[in-house]
């Protein structure tokens, strides 16, 4: 017979059961929830960014998540796809467990490559808010948007085919709406932007105002300004006048049905009930953990830890059990530049360019970083691994020890913190200008921002001191033309 106390986690299982397959989200949420065949066609086809969310209705950290996600899903609204996945659904637990989810709730962010059908999709680590969610989906999405100055407006106008979109702005940087437009009608409009600052390019189109939308229609045609609000139904219903939008699922070629030799379906379906029954493993110890919980807290009032309410516990699973995924092989560490000679030689020299330094702090034992710098330092090292896995031209980073005598240089020099301080700065020698990063954390989506406001020019930047230019040559200014970003690629 059971005893009273052990009854109550075998009820709250029960109980957890019947309302599993209502989901958490209703039929009226700004969340869109699929499953794993729908996925295929809404997300992975889709020429859009999504964030889609793991989840399990039983799942007390799911429930605390619910709220912040659906703010998150209606500020991304005409942006990016809020997704969520029902794991506890027995169809969807072999997808669950082919994209590795091993607790609740899993955040997966997944944007269009170069292949369609093929995302590219990484693991969202940014903080469980509604405003942590939308900064990191706004920043990865890929910017099409090429910037043009006056320099560069003839070679765009003569060399770029088709419908051209140049928008006229104040800012400096490029608004996730546009790039969000940009890559819904990648490959039948180009789209540009121009700052009011490039004179002779507002002069040419008559621009007085900003922002100022004007689109070239092609051939003789004269160019046409935009008129409407600055919302993406009203642009999309001027751009349909020109193109159509773009669709991965439309460019994917049919290919002929291939039956595959009975071994390999055989196969097939033994990586899936493997997959399934993993999974359902991890779940099941998950659910029987929290229902264990739930039963010791029931006499008692707990605390949610506030310093992450909504984090993924580590889902018990036995020592039998097989694994739903291999982990990826961890990315190389960025190089350490150990002496001054490098340092100048590297970032320093009359040819060099960017460059990124993490300047490391003197601590008793350089095997202990502060967890800030070890997260700094892994950001990196995933940003680099990223860039040369797409073989997509990036400037170096380099880490610098305390003992390399151009660290204490440097920070007197640029006014840095003491030698106990971390510090993370972009410099370029040859060019004359410096970048400190001025955010407090360092996960990967604001480390990666900040490198890809450096990459398209993005942001303020500083003077160098002459003390660290004394040995330059004089080179005439050149505007830097950063490899322009391709489908998918940020």
């Amino acid at each position: 017979m059971f005893s009273k106390g052990s009854l109550i986690p075998f009820i709250s299982l029960i109980l957890a059961a019947s309302v599993s397959s209502q989901g958490l989200y209703s039929k009226g949420s700004a969340v869109l929830q699929v499953d794993g065949t729908s996925y295929q066609k809404l997300v992975a086809k889709s020429n859009q960014v999504s964030i889609v969310e793991f989840y399990a209705p039983w799942c007390g950290h799911c429930k605390n998540l619910k709220p912040e996600y659906e703010k998150a899903a209606k500020g991304l609204k005409g942006l990016a796809q809020v997704v969520a996945v029902n794991c506890d659904e027995e169809l969807n637990k072999p997808f669950c467990g082919s994209m590795g989810v091993q607790g609740f709730p899993t955040l997966k962010i997944v944007k269009p490559s170069k292949k369609p059908g093929k995302p590219i999709v990484e693991d969202y680590q940014g903080a469980r808010t509604a405003s942590g969610i939308i900064d990191a989906v706004k920043s990865a999405i890929p910017n099409n948007v090429k910037k043009i100055t006056d320099k560069g407006l003839s070679n765009f106008l003569e060399n770029t085919d088709g419908t051209k979109a140049i928008l006229f702005t104040e800012k400096g940087t490029t608004s996730a709406l546009i790039k969000v437009l940009a890559l819904e009608y990648l490959g039948s409009i180009t789209f540009a932007q121009i700052r009011d600052k490039e004179t002779a390019a507002v002069e040419k189109f008559g621009v007085t105002e900003y922002p100022t939308l004007i689109v070239l229609p092609g051939g003789d045609k004269e160019p046409v300004k935009f008129e409407g609000s600055y919302k993406k139904d009203s642009m999309k219903d001027f751009f349909s006048q020109y193109a159509s939008p773009s669709s991965h699922a439309s460019q994917e070629k049919e290919k002929p049905m291939v039956k595959k030799p009975e071994k390999v379906l055989k196969e097939d379906s033994a990586k899936s009930e493997e997959a399934a029954s993993s999974f359902s493993s991890a779940s099941s110890s998950h659910a029987s953990a929290e229902a264990s919980e739930e039963a010791a807290g029931a006499t008692s009032v707990t605390l949610e830890d506030e310093s992450n309410p909504t984090g993924s516990p580590d889902p018990m699973v036995s020592a039998d059990a097989p694994k739903p995924v291999v982990l990826p092989e961890q990315p190389k560490p960025i190089p350490v530049l150990l002496e001054q000679k490098h340092l100048e030689e590297k970032c320093f020299g009359a040819k060099t360019s960017t460059c990124v330094l993490a300047l490391l702090p003197d601590v008793e034992n350089e095997e202990v970083f502060p967890v800030a710098v070890n997260t700094a330092l892994s950001s990196l090292a995933e940003i680099a691994d990223k860039h040369v896995k797409r073989e997509s031209k990036l400037f170096p980073f380099y880490s610098i020890p305390p003992k390399n005598t151009g660290s204490a240089l440097l920070r007197d020099a640029l006014k840095l913190g003491g030698e106990k301080d971390f510090e993370l700065v972009a410099v370029n020698a040859r060019r004359g200008w410096w970048r400190r990063y001025g955010v407090e954390n360092y996960d990967f989506h604001s480390v990666e921002n900040w490198v890809d406001n450096i990459r398209f020019g993005e942001g303020p930047k500083e003077k160098l001191p002459e003390s660290l230019l004394e040995k330059q040559e004089e080179k005439p200014e050149e505007p830097e033309q950063p490899a322009a970003p391709t489908h998918g690629e940020l």
